[in-house]
């Protein structure tokens, strides 16, 4: 072998290497990376599970069919983050996903039974005080006669404002005004107010 055929191969060796070398980075970064990204998913799934499933259960699903649907908003929030977008507002996103699959998911459930409060209050376990299980039992319904009785978008602005969500992030979730929003709980709390004061 020549002096040129063997440069040309520890060229090619170097080069070997070096490329297998940033491939190794490449992908050590894309790893650490992908770690970061599950841990950043993973705590916001921690910190919001619990209101987004009870956020889908006010819209109208099913308890499985929330579970499934709070799981498949944070897939969402996974692969969008993935792909290298930037959300600048993770819970405001994954509320306005959870509000807009959650009535896609609705929306097939429409011939399902719907989820039954009652059947809830039983399997609660009993208190020791059944005069006072009974008053409270009382002023639950009544209260969630109350509930039921606002429009949808009265009952999803109180929801997505007692999540800590602004007005801002309310109407862009559910696309509607600021101001719509304000007017919605303004008159959402009145009807509350007065169930309360009975």
């Amino acid at each position: 072998m020549g002096q040129e055929s063997q440069g040309s191969l520890v060229w090619l060796m170097t080069m070997s290497v070096y490329s297998t070398d940033e491939m190794l980075v490449g992908i050590l970064r894309q790893e650490r990376t992908s770690d970061a990204l599950q841990d950043r998913v993973a705590q916001l799934y921690q910190e919001s599970r619990q209101d987004v499933y009870c956020y889908l259960l006010t819209i109208g699903l099913h308890p499985p069919a929330a579970q499934e649907a709070v799981q498949e908003v944070f897939l969402r929030l996974y692969a969008t983050l993935k792909k290298g977008e930037n959300i600048e507002n993770a819970r405001g996103w994954i509320f306005r996903v959870a509000h807009n699959y959650g009535l896609k998911v609705r929306a097939r459930q429409a011939s399902e039974e719907p989820f039954d409060a009652d059947l809830e209050a039983r399997l609660v376990a009993p208190t020791k005080d059944p005069e006072r299980a009974l008053v409270d039992r009382e002023r639950m319904v009544r209260f969630h006669h109350a509930v039921e009785g606002l429009s949808e978008q009265q009952k999803r602005c109180l929801f997505l404002r007692l999540e800590g969500l602004r007005y801002p992030e309310i109407g862009s979730t559910l696309g509607i005004s600021a101001s719509a929003v304000g007017e919605f709980l303004r008159r959402a709390v009145s009807r509350l107010k007065k169930v309360r004061d009975e």
